[in-house]
């Protein structure tokens, strides 16, 4: 059973058109990216899941079915827009969000130890939210969408206002959500991000969605006709190649459509040419995802 079915939904206010017709699932205990330029729907399609907004059609199910009073406390969700309350102390602040999921008194005080501790907020649980960085906030908004252990995360650029450090504390505690069978739908607009956590991804532009599946399988679908080559020799001209360009260090090899990889790789092992490096040149997703909204907003 699929933990999100979402089935050729549609969404508009007024004369707007958020969202046209999108359909996707996530799987258990998978990180899916949801992506998209601003304005493409990705929010309008998280609030419907969450039951906040009434698709004008199409279907959702979330956890096995429609969504229930029951289910939301099985949900942790992080908005874009942040949500903690600015005039009272942190420690109260995310004791009452624990509450609000379900969570006791008892139960809320040790888990809420273990957490200040991890995100190295305890000396700062007597502050006011609004005293607290933009980073140290963002790591108490986390615990709020985590404190009380969901089955399904959905969370909104998490790495925003955040440091290398703690940017890198935050996917290894995703990865770590995902490792104990738990899903994650995540949104962001940094695609470095994307290829390193998510398993599968849905692009969406202007509301309808553009590119999904695996995250492999589309780099694949993408990969220009070239090789990528580096060596501590000079690399010779070959037969079939018909453009080369320095690049972080390698050489990219352009090939001409005669002309397969296994051909440059057998030629250059054949002249004894010591190999560093040798692949399939794959684009990486911020250009797939240029590429592709880019041809969407010529096409419409």
């Amino acid at each position: 059973m699929n933990t999100v079915e979402v089935s050729h939904v549609a969404k508009s206010f007024g004369k707007n058109q958020a969202v046209e017709d999108v359909s996707f699932t996530v799987r258990p205990g998978e990180i899916f990216g949801l992506l998209g330029p601003n304005g493409a729907g990705k929010t309008t399609t998280i609030r419907m899941m969450l039951d906040i907004f009434k698709p004008d059609r199409g279907e959702i199910a979330v956890l096995g079915g429609e969504i229930t009073e029951e289910k939301k406390n099985r949900i942790g969700y992080m908005p874009e827009e942040r949500g903690l309350y600015q005039d009272i102390p942190l420690e109260r602040c995310l004791t009452y969000f624990g509450q609000l999921k379900g969570l006791t008194a008892a139960e809320i005080s040790p888990r809420l130890e273990i957490w200040l501790e991890r995100f190295d907020l305890s000396s700062h649980r007597k502050k006011k939210v609004k005293e607290l960085s933009k980073g140290m906030q963002q790591k108490a908004q986390i615990i709020a969408t985590l404190m009380h252990e969901p089955d399904l995360i959905i969370i909104d650029e998490p790495f925003t206002a955040l440091d290398p450090v703690n940017t890198q504390m935050i996917k290894d505690l995703l990865l770590s959500q995902r490792d104990k069978g738990r899903t994650i739908l995540m949104s962001t607009h940094q695609m470095h991000q994307v290829e390193e956590l998510c398993d599968r991804i849905l692009l969406v532009n202007k509301g309808r969605d553009v590119l999904y599946g695996p995250l492999n399988e589309i780099r694949g679908q993408y990969a220009s006709h070239a090789v990528t080559v580096r060596s501590p020799q000079e690399i010779p001209q070959v037969d079939g190649v018909i453009a080369r360009e320095q690049t972080n260090g390698s050489l990219l090899l352009r090939l001409d459509d005669a002309t397969t990889p296994q051909d440059v790789l057998t030629t250059l092992v054949g002249k004894g040419i010591q190999l560093d490096q040798f692949e399939i040149a794959a684009p990486d997703l911020d250009e797939i995802f240029i590429q592709v909204v880019a041809e969407g907003n010529a096409n419409g």
